[in-house]
């Protein structure tokens, strides 16, 4: 490709087996330090630090200080979404890594997919948005928008539509979940979303992992919010 957008040197960034685990590993949403990446990745401090440079460089990452230590993070959310997606197509393709233990089928319930929810959980939720005619097809940028029942629902829910809106991020966009190969909610909509479950002490997430689990009275409250899910 001689013009256009560098996808190759995005695709070598992300190609690397411990800049992949890096980035991974951020898609909990938190920040974390270098000394934390390194383990993550599997690598030296070192190593890590020419990994972390680099993925800087490529604006794949951010990194805030705070008193003596550096804290990094994924530059944005569509960061985190094209590794989701990356993540479906390599589920698709058949590349996947297999790892036993109870974590993958908690990974599949429920996890976060940088600021969202993701899993099987976050499908239901998506398709039962659908169901209700409160996701309608859009012109705007992520394709998906708000019917006016679906903004009623929303707002009723607790979630300020006007504060969301007045941000460039996408309100409503449909992600794929590499796990289920359907689409959950992102966006500024999907973010807000858990953080209402987070506030209304329906989930917890689990400690070091991108995995969250919802408390019986959560699932029961989701089951009424959400009927058809």
């Amino acid at each position: 490709m001689k013009d256009g957008p560098d996808i190759a040197r995005i695709g070598a960034l992300i190609g690397d087996p411990a800049r992949a685990n890096i980035l991974n590993a951020l898609l909990s949403g938190k920040a974390l330090t270098a000394t934390e990446l390194a383990t993550e990745a599997g690598v030296t401090n070192q190593t890590a630090s020419s990994h972390l440079k680099k993925l800087m460089e490529g604006g794949l990452l951010a990194q805030a200080k705070q008193g003596r230590h550096r804290y990094f993070t994924l530059a944005g959310p569509e960061v985190g979404a094209t590794l989701e997606a990356i993540m479906g197509l390599a589920a698709r393709s058949g590349h996947l890594r297999t790892r036993t233990g109870p974590r993958d089928p908690a990974m599949r319930a429920a996890r976060v997919c940088y600021d969202h929810l993701a899993g099987d959980m976050a499908v239901r939720i998506f398709d039962s948005l659908q169901t209700r005619g409160f996701l309608r097809t859009s012109t705007n940028k992520g394709g998906l928008g708000l019917s006016p029942d679906g903004e009623t629902f929303v707002t009723d829910f607790g979630i300020d539509l006007e504060a969301l809106s007045a941000n460039r991020r996408p309100l409503c966009r449909a992600c794929l979940d590499w796990s289920e190969r359907r689409n959950h909610l992102a966006g500024s909509l999907g973010a807000a979303f858990l953080n209402r479950f987070q506030e209304e002490g329906w989930l917890r997430r689990e400690k070091n992992s991108r995995v969250v689990h919802f408390s019986s009275g959560g699932n029961a409250a989701l089951k009424k919010l959400f009927p058809d899910a």
